[in-house]
């Protein structure tokens, strides 16, 4: 934190000294790869960043990654240096991140946040604010899992306990409100295939009968997966994710029983961002606001609109 607000004070001086530089510069500020939906934004911010360059000759889109919030607020200082006309950012922790964001916002320049909102998300902050559904997440899962099997019993592996959890829980809760879906046990798996496998093999060892996995993430579906197959069960009927990972996609398009669907939050939205941010500056289109995507439930039939083989998640 007292990095981060450092950082803050000498990026209000570098703001205030450095002349902007000439043409249209996007600076895109996104944490670094660590597990697979943060290889998934680093992907489709270096594919949309390449796409901008060329449709505008003329404009300049850097992208650095982070590991954490005071390196993330060094970033910010880096790239305000170069001179900026927009700042994408998905935060890695927002709220250390604030007031360097603001000073952006300050010195005139069009800021875009991504999926992470500060405490303050409003238009002290930024100009745009694009997001995925985190409550219809789970909601759509609920549904589905309600529909496919009314009686179902569920285990449910949740992320970490931070409010886009709580937000999916709800959502889950509201989706299978009013059918006879029982939800056995739920625990962490801290958005983490290996912590998934164990969570699922505790579930696998507690109950003799398991109809339907719910789990938050796409890499927990793999341990999750990996966790059945080694148990040899055959009760469990199928397992829902959520994200849109390639190889969940493929499964659904390649009509997987155990992966008959799946539940888009997509890393792409980086990529969203990025676009709005360079209609506002390059064509003056009024773009301002909050954008907040659907969580579209992949079929089968649908499944192939949202597959990128070459993208790392």
């Amino acid at each position: 934190m007292l990095k981060s607000l450092t950082a803050a004070a000498v990026l209000a001086t570098a703001l205030g000294t450095t002349a902007f530089a000439e043409g249209k510069t996007i600076g895109v500020s996104i944490p670094a790869a660590d597990h697979g939906w943060t290889g998934g934004v680093v992907y489709h911010a270096e594919r949309v960043a390449a796409a901008i360059m060329a449709e505008h000759p003329d404009a300049k889109v850097i992208v650095k990654t982070s590991p954490d919030a005071a390196s993330q607020a060094n970033a910010i200082q880096d790239l305000a240096v170069q001179g900026l006309d927009a700042l994408v950012i998905l935060p890695t922790d927002p709220d250390p991140l604030v007031n360097a964001i603001r000073q952006v916002k300050e010195a005139g320049t069009f800021v875009a946040i991504v999926d992470r909102a500060p405490s303050v998300n409003d238009d002290t902050v930024r100009d745009l604010y694009v997001a995925g559904n985190n409550f219809a997440l789970g909601e759509v899962a609920g549904k589905y899992i309600a529909a496919q099997s009314p009686e179902a019993q569920v285990v449910v592996i949740r992320g970490m306990p931070i409010p886009i959890d709580e937000e999916r829980q709800a959502g889950f809760d509201k989706g299978i409100e009013g059918s006879k879906v029982t939800v056995l046990d739920r625990q962490f798996g801290n958005w983490n295939r290996d912590d998934a496998f164990k969570v699922m093999q505790d579930y696998l060892t507690k109950f003799p009968k398991i109809d339907v996995v719910w789990c938050q993430d796409d890499d927990m579906a793999v341990g999750v997966l990996q966790a059945i197959e080694q148990s040899g069960r055959t009760d469990i009927q199928f397992v829902v994710g959520g994200a849109g990972s390639k190889d969940m996609i493929k499964r659904v398009m390649d009509g997987d029983k155990m992966i008959p669907v799946d539940v888009l939050y997509p890393p792409a939205m980086v990529g969203t961002a990025m676009e709005l941010t360079a209609a506002a500056i390059f064509d003056q289109v009024p773009v301002r606001g909050t954008y907040v995507l659907d969580a579209t439930l992949v079929t089968p039939e649908n499944a192939a609109q949202f597959y990128f083989p070459d993208s790392p998640f």
